[in-house]
């Protein structure tokens, strides 16, 4: 039975590449896929998916207007689809999690959704807050901090490299805006705006 998936992560584990990867597998057996990704995150260019690996794939964009089910099932009676996959997934609205959910149960579709869990302040997107609470399997990838550790957190720099405590949530950015770092020198950084808590020395 098909199922919705939730591949969350800090900034650059790899969520692209590996969404990516899963819709080559099932185009490679002859299967149809969908891949969305959100209209507000065009740093590759509008209407694909790219990693930073250097793959790319064409894909439909999603706002918060976007009617997820219908879209989808359109698709579905024109051609089937074999798998929906997703990504910038925290961009969702509750609505559009619920609509994959529906394209789920439904159309016996499986979903694959990936994206960031929190923000910069430590905060759930909205996307991401429906996603854990409805998903029936969440699969977390992970990246490292500069210290070894696991990095579960991400900061926003400003143009000194100094980390932002509050401002918007949605904020477009790479690797000059956004470190990810573990829940230590999160704190530390957060607590001290200190930069050497962000691109310090690894620890023994």
């Amino acid at each position: 039975m098909a199922q919705l998936y939730f591949y969350y992560s800090a900034m650059n584990a790899g969520k692209s590449t590996a969404l990516l990867q899963s819709s080559y597998n099932y185009q490679e057996r002859g299967m149809r896929t969908l891949v969305y990704t959100a209209e507000i995150d065009n740093r590759f260019g509008s209407g694909k998916v790219s990693s930073r690996i250097g793959l790319s794939s064409p894909a439909k964009l999603y706002n918060n207007n976007t009617a997820l089910f219908a879209e989808i099932n359109a698709e579905h009676q024109r051609e089937p689809v074999h798998c929906v996959l997703v990504d910038e997934c925290q961009f969702l609205t509750r609505d559009q999690v619920k609509a994959l959910s529906d394209v789920v149960d439904n159309l016996d579709i499986p979903v694959l959704c990936y994206g960031l869990r929190t923000d910069f302040r430590g905060e759930l997107f909205g996307g991401s807050r429906y996603l854990l609470a409805w998903s029936d399997k969440l699969v977390e990838l992970k990246t490292v901090c500069h210290c070894g550790r696991k990095a579960g957190m991400v900061l926003r720099l400003d143009e000194k490299g100094a980390p932002f405590k509050d401002g918007e949530q949605v904020v477009i950015g790479g690797n000059e805006r956004y470190v990810s770092v573990c829940r230590k020198h999160y704190k530390m950084a957060i607590e001290q705006g200190c930069i050497r808590a962000v691109h310090g020395e690894r620890e023994g």
